[in-house]
């Protein structure tokens, strides 16, 4: 489902009131609010059915209007006022079987019915009423009754209502996923990863203390590691970012430009009592109705001594043949806030790829229960996913007259900005640690973050333009302790609350210690049975939740937690829990994507990456299809982003080029030599 919302195109994305509907009992959607609930309880007492089983039948076909993706239940072809019944099994399991045509048939064909909708004639805008009438009066069999109401079991893309709600009646069920494979190519920890915005098989690490470096990442099949050489880091600015355990360097981005401007950015921590530079505006003010005076120090800690950063930097040479180093002077401060609290730290960045807009997490960081109500405030900025033009320089009048927290300007369609007395920098709100997001690579609009919840649960939630997402009154789709104790008492703006899409109960990891670490769809042709599915886990899960979509676009997933295993022959030796064949890779940071769409899993122990399923056993019955790779060793142009990146790897470096063709010769000889070439580590430094 496509929701059109000012101009931007959201996905499976909902706007609901606090208070669920009266009759329909489902949470009001855009398409169904108190009025039409109370319509569609009209219609119902008109039907006056006396048979209370039929009754309830109908109440739910009825109220389907209401549920959250109604958009897809009804069927727009006829102008039937009903939605698609289910009429065969789609679950496979007998116990559970979604046949509900059959069963609103067998339950109401005898049952008097006035004015119902199976025989709703319509004229124009005006609906004609009649008197009762019973199914078995038009239809003589289940199977006539559901050639019409039902959706045909023909069809692979079928989307029918089973009773509760949408489910997707597709014959051809994804292939069910056994485990993850992956393969071990570093040793080192790592806590940011982007590709090289070339399109190359280069890509920058950066770490927690303040590094990054330039990389190179090896070749499938050849069984080979990362490429990286440490001592000769691409930037450090470890001088200036604060490194204890919950702070440090936690974003990095780079311009669509970078080939040509050589501009990137990076988000991170530091301490105005310990670096010369850091001060900013405190995130605690009077337009958040804070202040700083009543705040008390914290493991001796002042509130805004630390504060997040975001900085622009640039490479040192731009030519042809530029050098793949950094200036360590910062070009432009572009963000600064004062944390109110030693536990807040610095967010994601990341560039939105239709738009070319820098988007930057920010995090509550408070104690227990968010006392001043950031998340929900539309003068902080703290809680929020907020929005930058990084590409227009602000005047400073303008800088002063907005009263911005930076130089950088407003993108003109942000939500807020023509109403002065909102923070314009806000794109969406109600989050309490918003940890690690991206954007589908075939789907720009699809932008999905992992948030993080207090006692009870942790979220993934597809970001809309303006949306709330009900921090500190929900976590998830269950009010809050605090929601629980102070209805009434918050202001939340819950004509714009948006619940999540996917997420886990903490029981499930390790109690209120959990938290989540958002990943990416998968779009690499590694693993055919991972593809187009969602991945994202914990810091403690030791596994990974796989989200299906179905059917596509529709923003509604059912998830798994799926086991990883390391493949026997992963360049480097994974360790095993015990006897348990799982892989124990420690504490997962964050997850990475290359230019080749391929899935790496940084941890505590060193760098992961997602490997063909034949590698370790798994079946997976997608991989015959066309277009999908089999385990051999990649050449230079394959499933490559697009056809142009060699040339604009070759051009960016003379160095890469002959990289590129070493990788491309010793490809060719293990393909007509049929040789294997065991322990290949390519670790040049450029």
């Amino acid at each position: 489902m496509l929701t059109v919302y000012n101009g931007i195109y959201q996905t499976g994305v909902s706007f609901e009131p606090k208070a669920p509907l009266q009759f329909c009992q489902y949470y009001g959607t855009a398409s169904c609010d108190a009025a039409e609930d109370y319509k569609l309880q009209k219609q119902f007492d008109a039907l006056n059915i006396s048979d209370p089983q039929c009754a309830s039948l109908m109440r739910s076909i009825l109220c389907a209007k209401c549920d959250l993706y109604s958009f897809e239940l009804f069927n727009a072809e006829t102008a039937l006022h009903i939605p698609t019944l289910c009429n065969f099994d789609v679950s496979g399991d007998p116990k559970q079987s979604n046949d509900f045509c059959t069963k609103v048939w067998n339950t109401c064909r005898n049952i008097s019915i006035y004015n119902s909708p199976f025989f709703l004639q319509v004229q124009g805008e005006v609906e004609i009423s009649f008197g009762p009438s019973k199914l078995i009066d038009a239809w003589q069999s289940t199977e006539d009754f559901c050639k019409v109401f039902g959706g045909s079991d023909q069809h692979d893309d079928t989307v029918c209502f089973n009773g509760k709600s949408a489910v997707f009646s597709s014959r051809k069920v994804p292939s069910p996923i056994k485990g993850i494979c992956i393969e071990k190519i570093a040793n080192g920890s790592y806590t940011n990863m982007a590709g090289h915005p070339d399109g190359s098989d280069y890509v920058f690490f950066a770490n927690q203390a303040g590094k990054i470096w330039l990389a190179s990442i090896p070749v499938k099949g050849l069984n080979g590691v990362l490429g990286i050489d440490e001592s000769k880091p691409f930037l450090d600015i470890s001088d200036r970012v604060l490194f204890q355990s919950n702070h440090g360097l936690f974003g990095m981005a780079f311009h669509p430009d970078y080939a040509k401007n050589g501009r990137f950015f990076v988000s991170f921590d530091c301490d105005k009592l310990q670096h010369s530079g850091c001060s900013g505006r405190c995130s605690c003010n009077t337009d958040a109705d804070c202040d700083p005076v009543d705040l008390l120090a914290e493991n001796g800690i002042m509130p805004c001594q630390y504060h997040n950063v975001i900085a622009e930097y640039n490479i040192k040479v731009l030519s042809d043949s530029f050098e793949d180093a950094a200036n360590p002077s910062e070009a432009r401060r572009i963000f600064t806030a004062g944390l109110s609290s030693h536990k807040g730290h610095a967010g994601q960045i990341l560039f939105g790829p239709a738009d070319g807009y820098l988007y930057s997490s920010v995090t509550i960081g408070s104690s227990r229960d968010e006392p001043h109500n950031f998340a929900q405030s539309k003068k902080s900025v703290l809680g929020k996913i907020l929005r930058f033009d990084v590409d227009k320089i602000p005047s400073a009048a303008e800088v002063n007259g907005r009263n911005l927290w930076g130089n950088y300007s407003i993108p003109a369609d942000n939500p807020y900005v023509d109403d002065r007395d909102l923070l314009p920098e806000i794109w969406a709100m109600g989050f309490k640690d918003a940890w690690r997001c991206s954007f589908d690579a075939e789907r720009p609009w699809y932008f999905l973050c992992g948030d993080a919840g207090q006692d009870m649960y942790d979220e993934v939630d597809i970001i809309a333009k303006a949306g709330n997402y009900g921090w500190p009154m929900y976590e998830g789709r269950f009010l809050s302790d605090l929601g629980k104790s102070q209805q009434g008492n918050i202001s939340l703006d819950s004509t714009r609350l948006v619940f999540p899409v996917m997420g886990y109960n903490h029981s499930e990891v390790r109690g209120s210690a959990a938290s989540i670490i958002g990943g990416y769809f998968y779009r690499s042709k590694t693993d055919p049975c991972l593809y187009g599915r969602y991945l994202y886990t914990d810091v403690y899960a030791g596994s990974i939740w796989v989200g299906t979509e179905l059917p596509e676009n529709s923003g509604k997933f059912t998830t798994v937690k799926v086991p990883y295993i390391c493949a026997k022959d992963s360049p480097l030796t994974c360790n095993t829990m015990g006897d348990n064949p799982a892989a124990a890779i420690g504490y997962t940071f964050s997850f990475g994507e290359d230019n080749r769409r391929d899935i790496y899993i940084l941890t505590s122990t060193g760098v992961y990456r997602v490997a063909h399923p034949r590698r370790c056993g798994f079946p997976c019955s997608a991989e015959n299809k066309s277009g999908f790779a089999g385990q051999g060793p990649q050449s230079s142009s394959s499933s490559s982003p697009s056809s142009s990146s060699s040339s604009s790897s070759s051009s960016s470096s003379p160095y890469r080029r002959e990289l590129l063709l070493l990788d491309y010769l010793l490809f060719l000889a293990v393909s007509y030599t049929g040789y294997c070439l065991t322990g290949y580590h390519l670790n040049v430094s450029l």
